[in-house]
């Protein structure tokens, strides 16, 4: 049971002239008694004049999936089984980060519904967090005629709605995708350069590289056919042309210690670490490759190994959808263990964790040494560009402080930068929106050079 307003603004209407009146004290306590026991008797019989909201049968229907920053709708199909018209008040059991910022007011809906009638009402979800968000209980406030009291109950409806990483990143995907068609030799730019798989042979022309030339193909052709005028007889040069490598193996591991829990402008490094991932994912399966994810700090928080075209994407949004930073440190010397239980090929490995400060890259920096000698190894790490925006401001005392603190930290970032490149692996290092093209831009660089 719950009492509205208007019983309150009943209640306080025969109070307050009984007190203005001037009446004895005896008299007015005695008048005020009188006059709220007679309200509570009214707001008992509009209580009982209320429809019983457990005589609702609701149904939900709700998409399963939803990616991060979308928006979308969830259905009630609510259907009055009693004998009385119900005016109520129905409100979802959705945690606050299921509703667009500032509007979980919008929960709340008012319906009328006739006696054996149903309605649809429609709600408007806009999560603000990844992962599985779940609802189990309607709340229905039914009022009576008067509008005094209300009947109240919460009903089982269950929900879930799992919300995916968001891959902003993938407006970048077509620019890649024109560059390894270019690289694969499907339009009509000329690439020159050397994969590692032989493609065809053509004639020899003028910019193509001397290296390239197949000098027994050449003697084949000129004993085949005759030079007809060159001088001193010279045969037709016959060049091979080369394709960058396929079917090699891209491993990609994301770092879920307590650094990557760090928020760099509006997320986290982890959340900059999936976006990179999912465009360097997608990048590499369209380009032939085989691509493993491993998401780990002391334990594996997500694996998806196997996976190809379409179901490569889909499994790995799905793995990474719950996957968030914990507050431990990460244990690198577990990783090559967990690299060889994928896979024992030379492969690109793709570490995509934080190198600022010397202290805290100390175990990256201990087992780089293990990692390069079978792999190659490329190191991705986003940068706060508050950071370097600090270092420029020197108006006041206190700015130029903070910039000798940027100067260091910048300073310190880019030590272990260079430790990193001694070790034999390569380093990006850039911004939350720029990392994730940077990656897939050094992949391609490394495709095209046949270093997989």
């Amino acid at each position: 049971m719950t009492l509205s307003g208007r019983f309150v603004l009943l209640v306080a209407v025969g109070v307050v002239p009984t007190v203005l009146a001037g009446a004895t004290a005896g008299a007015a306590w005695l008048v005020a008694a009188c006059w709220l026991l007679a309200c509570l008797l009214l707001a008992g019989v509009d209580l009982a004049a209320a429809a019983s909201p457990r005589r609702l049968a609701i149904e939900r229907d709700l998409p399963a999936r939803v990616r991060l920053g979308e928006e979308v709708t969830s259905r009630l199909t609510v259907r009055n089984l009693g004998t009385r018209r119900m005016r109520g008040l129905l409100r979802d059991g959705w945690q606050p980060t299921a509703w667009r910022r500032g509007t979980d007011a919008a929960a709340r809906i008012p319906f009328r519904l006739e006696a054996g009638a149903s309605t649809g009402l429609w709600m408007l979800l806009a999560p603000r967090r990844r992962g599985e968000l779940r609802t189990r209980l309607v709340t229905v406030r039914s009022r009576g005629p008067l509008g005094l009291a209300a009947r109240q109950a919460s009903l089982e409806v269950p929900g879930a709605l799992r919300v995916l990483p968001p891959f902003r990143s993938r407006k970048h995907l077509p620019s890649r995708l024109a560059r390894l068609q270019e690289l694969d030799g499907r339009t009509s730019v000329l690439v020159r350069g050397q994969g590692t798989e032989f493609d065809s042979l053509r004639e020899y022309v003028r910019g193509d590289d001397v290296r390239s030339i197949d000098w027994r193909a050449t003697a084949r052709r000129g004993a085949a056919r005759p030079a007809d005028g060159r001088p001193g007889g010279a045969p037709e040069l016959v060049v091979r042309t080369w394709r960058p490598e396929r079917d090699r193996r891209v491993l990609i591991v994301l770092d879920t210690s307590r650094l990557s829990a760090a928020r760099i402008e509006d997320e986290t490094r982890f959340d900059t670490a999936v976006e990179t991932a999912l465009l360097l994912a997608v990048l590499a399966d369209r380009a032939g490759d085989r691509v493993d994810l491993l998401a780990f700090d002391r334990r594996v928080r997500a694996r998806v190994a196997g996976a190809r075209g379409a179901a490569l994407l889909s499994r790995t949004v799905d793995a990474l959808a719950e996957t968030r930073p914990e507050l431990i440190e990460m244990d690198w010397d577990a990783v090559p263990a967990q690299l060889d239980a994928l896979t024992r090929r030379r492969s690109l490995v793709v570490l995509l964790t934080t190198i600022d400060a010397p202290g805290s890259s100390a175990g990256l920096l201990g087992v780089l040494p293990q990692l390069t000698a079978r792999h190659t190894v490329l190191v991705g790490s986003v940068t706060d560009p508050a950071v370097r925006e600090a270092v420029g401001r020197r108006h006041d005392r206190e700015e130029v402080y903070r910039a000798a603190a940027a100067e260091r930290a910048l300073l310190d970032g880019a030590r272990v930068a260079a430790a990193v490149r001694r070790l034999g692996a390569d380093v990006v290092t850039a911004t939350p929106e720029e990392l994730p093209p940077a990656v897939s831009d050094r992949y391609l660089v490394l495709k095209a050079a046949g270093r997989l």
